[in-house]
């Protein structure tokens, strides 16, 4: 560890010991996190939860061992270049010390591949070259500006593929390569004299050479493969070493630090796994309300906590990385069958009776578990702190705790998280690791000085330094007294023996009257002033007893450094634990949730299904007294054509069910939208590795991209209107989505004008789209208030495979009387489709009068409701009734074509009577037979004839 500058302090006798201490910098001094003001960064504070305990405060900064603040340093940066229509991008998690890397690839007009990474990546900070293409800086900066980040625009030589070459080749991770790799690639043959017959044997003759520049550019070219195919991508190249760039400056600015590149923590490169992913963009993400952080209410104020959410009800994780784990889960699902039943297993593991008990146990000890990675690049750079070696041994503690409970677990031959952590946490590794830090530790010395103390009996010169070190007040007690026998008593007053750090000992005595001169020391009223001298006898000591205090923390450091070596011998099986213990807290965390609220495993299968008993959504029913569960069912490939694709001459539609579109319908505020929400979730969470959702039973296939149009994220920093905004994501779900994919559609066109039905037609058309795929017809939920659609067979049930449902109601009198159980039962497609054209002379399907109420039953059937008895809602939820019987009237006038009747309401009594007059004067001349009038007059025109009747 490199050497600080010691403290000051200073003993003396005359009754009392004075001493001055400054904090010393074995560890670190304190300093602010907060980067300068830079042109290129901005600064920005980290969202922290509010509302929180003190006690909840203290944990939060003791699990991440450091104060809880944002540097540049620590934020997400993502590089990405785009030329000629291919994309390379590149982006740095600080919590994993991970670069994750996107290869050259083909990107469309439409950018959606960028779009995708930018959503899951979430980065602060986004960085291009000048030279690449205009339309896709455009996304970015449209991204960034969105999300609240900064983006910068660089110059094209930050994103050379030479340069970015010589940046990764530079990092540590893959130049500093141990020599025993290169010894057991050598030829045992090949003596001491031998010449070189590889370039294992060149380079193994080269081992002591240290630092050698040629052997760690060797060994980092040798190792890239290993780590990303990038040696072909360009672009891919060139934004790594822009990231890199970045990233060396921004940590020179927060840590003063000069070592560039080569300084950072990079753990490893790993290339981004979008094809094990399920692609869910931003829009679905906030429609399905998987994250919501609500801000602080504050506007000087940035905290933020999580609200509401499907993360807010699922993160029970104890770590730091566990819970950055959850969130990376959460933005990327797998489409894995395999890992997604394994990680299924291991949940059901935990939720067995048996299992409970030791399931929490191994939750609470992860409390213990702390951030290692991250402490032990602290402690290489030389700035641990008492509360990093502090959570390292709780790390050691705790994970041997976990490792006997994980023995206790019944049935755990199928899950390879708990073979994978007993692997993973090695008992003795941990016991030598946590003894040698406690036998070497002070931790009592350490918390009152502020920096790391060595216990006694470690260092024997040690152990005589601080022995003389806290016996020097004696000595200079002394030494004091003997000295001032020595110095006449109209010399001094009083006489102290003192030693400072770094300055030695001195002789103080107070400044005389006679020694001020007008040139010499000006002293303000009120204070006093001390003379020190370095006598011979001072310069003796100086010389027998030496400068103490600096020696001490120096052979201190020694030691520390010592124990540092061996602890990084343990670096990369430590950094493995606990990204194994994250899994497994993610796992626990998802197995409480699952247990807390009900949640069943569902069957994960190869075909392309959604069947859905009795789901429930995870979020609303945690807000209701009572939520009712609903089913739902679709296959993929059901399109017009295709063979999965049933007879859809049917005159029943209960028969129909077996579709790849479900058009659910219904009154205002009836629940559509949770239930196309919850069919959403219910995917969505089967997906997220591990998680069980909220149904009786679900029989699910892979998903690959969630599409949604549920809800319009309107802002002013925006140039478009609702509508376009609405179009964009159905553009995105027409252009995206493939078989596998899941599409939900709330009220799509609602923004467009009724008259015309623009929106109507959009929805149809796009219906009929996915229809007329035939066998790669995605699975589509979409719910509707356009009846006319039904009513002029445009969505003709017989011709097209789409499943028609509704949400039942309960019609009553205001006597209580029971006028329609269900607006949808009479309402069977096939039974009589005329009757739904003409549905308002059936009983059961006419419009509500105003004495009657509709209760909600949130219950899913067949068939369709024709009527979203607006005015009846409108009234429920507090507009006046005379305003909602008007709404009715007016609407009722529309539909029969008779709006001009309204102009009759403002007419007077006399007007009334010249339009009545007026209407008879037409009702004659309609009735007037003119070919028998032309006949009397033969001869004449018609203008003749009207000259004539009019002359009478």
């Amino acid at each position: 560890m490199p050497r600080g500058k010691p403290s000051l302090g200073k003993k003396s006798i005359g009754g009392s010991t004075k001493r001055k201490r400054v904090p010393e910098r074995f560890e670190s001094e304190q300093r602010d996190d907060a980067a300068p003001d830079s042109p290129t960064i901005e600064n920005s504070g980290k969202k922290v939860r509010w509302g929180s305990s003190a006690e909840e405060s203290e944990e939060v900064e003791d699990d991440s061992g450091e104060t809880p603040t944002t540097t540049d340093a620590e934020k997400v940066c993502l590089t990405a270049s785009c030329q000629f229509g291919r994309i390379g991008c590149a982006f740095y998690d600080p919590v994993k010390c991970t670069i994750y890397v996107l290869p050259d690839t083909h990107e469309n007009k439409h950018f959606d591949l960028i779009k995708s990474v930018l959503e899951q990546a979430s980065p602060d900070v986004t960085l291009t070259s000048s030279k690449a293409d205009d339309s896709f800086m455009n996304v970015l900066r449209d991204h960034m500006d969105a999300s609240g980040g900064t983006f910068q625009v660089r110059p094209h030589k930050d994103f050379l593929p030479a340069k970015g070459r010589d940046r990764v080749l530079s990092l540590k991770l893959l130049s500093e390569l141990p020599m025993e790799q290169l010894e057991s690639h050598s030829s045992s043959d090949v003596g001491s004299n031998s010449e070189p017959r590889s370039a294992y044997d060149f380079m193994r003759s080269r081992r002591d050479a240290v630092g050698d520049p040629i052997l760690q550019r060797w060994n980092a070219a040798v190792r890239l493969a290993n780590y990303a195919s990038i040696d072909a991508a360009p672009l891919c190249l060139g934004s790594i070493g822009a990231l890199l760039d970045h990233l060396s400056r921004a940590r020179a600015i927060a840590d003063l630090d000069e070592e560039g590149i080569g300084g950072l923590e990079i753990r490893s490169i790993e290339e981004l796994p979008l094809l094990q992913s399920m692609q869910i963009g931003a829009d679905a993400l906030f429609s399905l309300q998987i994250f919501l952080e609500e801000n602080h209410a504050s506007i000087h104020s940035d905290k933020t906590k999580e609200g509401l959410s499907l993360f807010g009800i699922l993160d029970n994780t104890k770590t730091t990385l566990g819970r950055a784990l959850l969130r990376e889960w959460l933005l990327r699902p797998s489409t894995s069958l395999n890992v997604i039943q394994e990680r299924h297993d291991a949940v059901e593991c935990f939720l067995r009776p048996e299992n409970l008990a030791t399931a929490n146990v191994l939750h609470a000890q992860l409390k213990g578990i702390k951030n290692v990675p991250k402490i032990l690049g602290v402690m290489k750079s030389g700035k641990a702190k008492v509360s990093d070696c502090q959570g390292l041994v709780k790390f050691t503690v705790h994970s041997l705790i976990l490792r006997d409970a994980l023995t206790e677990l019944n049935h755990v031959s199928g899950v390879p998280i708990v073979k994978k952590l007993l692997d993973a946490l090695d008992g003795a590794c941990l016991r030598e690791l946590g003894t040698a830090i406690n036998a070497t530790i002070d931790w009592e010395e350490s918390i009152n000085s502020g920096r790391v103390c060595v216990r006694p009996h470690i260092d024997e010169d040690l152990d005589n330094l601080k022995h003389i070190y806290h016996g020097i007040d004696d000595v200079l007690s002394k030494v004091a007294r003997r000295i001032s026998e020595m110095v006449p008593p109209d010399y001094a007053t009083s006489l102290n023996v003192v030693y400072f750090p770094q300055l030695g000992f001195l002789i103080c005595v107070p400044m005389l009257d006679e020694w001020r001169t007008e040139e010499g020391i000006t002293v303000l009223d009120g204070w006093t002033s001390h003379v020190y001298f370095k006598s011979q006898e001072m310069q003796d000591m100086d010389q027998h007893i030496g400068d103490l205090h600096p020696s001490i923390v120096d052979r201190e450091i020694e030691i520390v450094q010592a124990l540092l070596e061996k602890i990084l011998v343990y670096d990369e099986a430590l950094g493995h634990a606990c990204d194994v213990c994250a899994e497994l807290d993610c796992l626990l965390s998802f197995a409480e949730a699952s247990h807390a609220y009900g949640y069943r495993r569902p069957e994960m299968t190869e075909d392309n299904i959604l069947d859905i008993k009795q789901g429930r959504h995870p979020l609303q029913e945690l807000v209701v007294d009572t939520f009712v569960p609903n089913d739902a069912f679709v296959i993929e490939g059901a399109g017009l054509g295709s063979d999965a694709a049933p007879n859809t001459d049917r005159d029943v539609l209960e028969e129909q069910k077996y579709n790849s579109i479900v058009v659910c319908t219904g009154a205002n505020a009836c629940g559509k939208s949770v239930y196309l929400k919850q069919v959403g979730l219910i995917q969505y969470m089967a997906q997220v590795h591990i998680c069980f959702v909220p149904a009786e039973s679900a029989t699910l296939g892979i998903v690959d991209k969630i599409l949604t149009r549920i809800q319009t994220r309107e802002s002013v920093s925006k140039v478009q209107s609702a509508f376009m905004i609405d179009l964009n994501q159905v553009s995105l779900a027409l252009r995206n989505s493939t078989p596998r994919s899941l599409i939900l559609l709330d009220e799509l066109g609602k923004g467009t004008v009724p008259s015309v039905n623009h929106g109507a037609g959009l929805f149809c058309g796009v219906l009929k789209h996915f229809a007329e795929r035939g066998s790669r017809c995605p699975k589509v939920f979409a719910a509707t208030h356009f009846h006319d659609i039904f009513s002029d067979d445009i969505l003709d049930p017989r011709s097209l495979p789409i499943t028609f449902v509704h949400m039942q109601v309960l019609l009553t009198t205001t006597q209580g009387l029971l006028f329609g159980a269900n607006v949808g039962e009479t309402e069977k497609i096939a039974t009589d489709l005329d009757s739904i054209g003409n549905r308002h002379a059936d009983e059961g399907v006419q419009s509500l009068r105003p004495s009657e109420k509709i209760t909600y039953l949130y219950r899913v059937a067949n068939g369709l409701s024709l009527d979203s008895h607006a005015a009846i809602c409108a009234e429920i939820f507090g507009v006046p009734p005379r305003i909602a019987k008007r709404a009715q009237y007016v609407s009722q006038l529309l539909s029969s074509h008779e709006l001009g009747r309204l102009l009759d309401e403002e007419m007077t009594e006399e007007e009334r009577k010249e339009l009545e007059q007026a209407e008879d004067v037409c009702k004659k001349f309609l009735a007037w037979d003119l070919d028998r009038q032309l006949e009397d007059r033969e001869g004449k025109s018609v203008k003749e004839v009207l000259a004539v009747i009019l002359g009478h």
